[in-house]
């Protein structure tokens, strides 16, 4: 069975390749890695994530100072990354370091979505819905045969995906000395199309999780593998979810 690329970070071409082979033989049914299983622990991730968010976002009503929740949105973006950073490379760490990672992420979605929601009432409820539309209607279209994740169309979200990191992380660079991307990061045409593309991207990514952990499922990998598949989808979640808050700000700030 040929190894799959995705262009999720945490579900990379290397993720199953250094547990393949004959030691599978070797483990016991009830310890390999099941879809049912991945389900699981995925539900738990997103509980984990929507407590803390819960709690940030509290927190921030409550004064409407940001202020008041900056810290928690610095240690929730930090610390995620440096948690996910650790996920990647000591992937039977993940039992632990996954539900981590989504607790540090909810401190950083709440505060977010709390800012948003302030300035544009409803639209956290409103990404939220359709984050996890996209994601139900996704799963049934790849479950029942009609996505087929080929070649070409692997390669073509790669790609594009990595297009889009390499832009944010010039944009970044650029922003710095003061050099903006107005257009694309506006509500006029350029700035709405380019935050459905980014969306439709993220959107897609998904497909290419659940084709990866169907092959970890194929292969019979360790049961702590689930946790990574579970923490890999939330990846490519919450990158869905910011940029469905992105394209729908801007959508409002044009009433």
């Amino acid at each position: 069975m040929p190894l799959l690329k995705t262009s999720n970070p945490a579900l990379g071409d290397k993720t199953f390749r250094d547990l393949a082979g004959s030691q599978y033989g070797a483990i016991d049914a009830t310890a390999r890695m099941t879809l049912s299983g991945t389900v699981n622990k995925t539900g738990i991730l997103l509980l984990c994530a929507l407590a803390t968010a819960a709690w940030t976002w509290h927190l921030f009503l409550l004064s409407h100072d940001p202020a008041d929740v900056a810290p928690y949105l610095l240690i929730g973006g930090l610390g995620g990354f440096i948690c996910a950073m650790v996920t990647i490379f000591k992937k039977e760490w993940s039992p632990v370091t996954a539900p981590i990672y989504a607790l540090l992420e909810g401190l950083l979605l709440g505060g977010l979505s709390a800012f948003f929601d302030l300035r544009y009432p409803g639209i956290a409820v409103q990404a939220v819905g359709l984050t996890f539309g996209t994601l139900f209607v996704l799963l049934m279209a790849y479950s029942s045969g009609m996505i087929k994740v080929t070649q070409k169309f692997r390669l073509g979200v790669v790609a594009a995906t990595g297009g889009i990191m390499v832009f944010y992380l010039l944009q970044m660079l650029l922003g710095f000395f003061g050099v903006h991307f107005i257009a694309v990061n506006g509500s006029g045409f350029i700035g709405i199309g380019f935050s459905l593309f980014v969306v439709a991207i993220a959107a897609l990514n998904l497909v290419l999780d659940f084709d990866f952990i169907e092959q970890g499922v194929n292969y019979g990998a360790p049961k702590y593998m689930e946790w990574y598949g579970a923490f890999g989808i939330m990846v490519t979640l919450i990158w869905l979810y910011l940029e469905m808050l992105r394209l729908l700000s801007k959508l409002r700030s044009r009433d």
